[in-house]
């Protein structure tokens, strides 16, 4: 099935306790696309300015992604973030945004990628994934990113373009937040009430939830001694998760949205390993397949019964 991603397309400045780098080739679209291209056609919408270069793009096309979609302001600059992890690395610290051409992203879809059959909402004004997600009515699966800023400023709109898409990825504290629920069963049901048929909820270095109406499935994180940098890992999770989803047709059976969040948390693994995307940019699927199995392996137990002591009745 076709897929696309909208989103944005960056250069971060990074640094961690064990790296950092500069003008390093991100974006949510970027991760995704890298992601999710193992798995479908994937095209990726988003803004860059006259600073992006073309090798950029050569890069994406040879990894398979189709980049006819960017849309590129030779007068402007491209989005770029500037940022810090400490020793905690589930938390980002913001040192500095230049919106660039993203100030005044407005996507503009051609009939093809309107066409789409599976459709990535990333983390964008919640306005703009509605209009996006308008556009790609006919679309069998839309899935939806956001962030605690879009809660806190946007609530409204986001709740109301959440109503129009089948898959939710927040992270646990975002979903509480949405919600106003403490509790992160009770905070999925909630979405779920609004339409989606399937709530994820991203938990960084421990793993993923992910909630229907019907189930509830979790997997740890892939289990790694050294972690460099955690950019983008949500993304990347997200492309390998929806792009298997568009493998299998946007056939959500449980079964399927299972094996959907091994990969995905298999392609995050990678994506941490080193900075930005270089992991992604040469990761094979030999690979991803190597690690799904490991993942399987680790996750699986084989129940024996046990005689179980009687507790003295009171």
């Amino acid at each position: 099935m076709t897929l696309t991603a909208v989103g944005s397309i960056a250069f971060d400045t990074v640094s961690t306790p064990f790296a950092s780098g500069e003008r390093l080739l991100g974006g949510s679209a970027v991760h995704f696309a890298l992601a999710s291209s193992f798995f479908a056609e994937t095209s990726i919408v988003g803004p860059v300015g006259g600073d992006f270069e073309e090798h950029h793009l050569q890069m994406l096309r040879s990894r398979g992604v189709l980049t006819d979609e960017v849309q590129i302001d030779h007068a402007g600059r491209t989005f770029s973030w500037r940022g810090h992890y400490d020793y905690d690395l589930n938390t980002a610290h913001t040192d500095e945004t230049q919106l660039g051409v993203f100030a005044d992203f407005t996507p503009a879809l051609s009939e093809r990628a309107r066409a789409c059959e599976v459709l990535f909402l990333a983390n964008i004004q919640p306005s703009l994934q509605r209009q996006v997600a308008q556009q790609c009515a006919s679309a069998a699966f839309i899935a939806l990113d956001s962030m605690n800023l879009w809660i806190q400023t946007a609530r409204d709109e986001l709740l109301s373009t959440i109503e129009l898409v089948d898959c939710v990825l927040l992270n646990d504290a975002e979903l509480r937040m949405l919600t106003n629920r403490p509790n992160l069963l009770a905070a999925a049901r909630e979405v779920i009430s609004l339409g989606p048929r399937v709530v994820i909820a991203k938990q960084g270095e421990y793993g993923a939830a992910l909630f229907t109406e019907e189930d509830f499935f979790a997997l740890p994180a892939f289990p790694l001694e050294n972690v460099v940098d955690p950019t983008g890992a949500g993304d990347a999770f997200a492309g390998g998760f929806i792009g298997f989803i568009a493998a299998k047709s946007a056939d959500v059976s449980h079964e399927n949205l299972k094996r959907a969040m091994a990969y995905g948390t298999a392609i995050a693994s990678f994506n941490v390993e080193e900075l930005g995307t270089a992991r992604l940019q040469r990761l094979t699927g030999e690979e991803i397949a190597e690690r799904v199995a490991e993942l399987r392996r680790i996750t699986q137990f084989i129940e024996e019964p046990v005689e179980l002591r009687s507790r003295p009745q009171a």
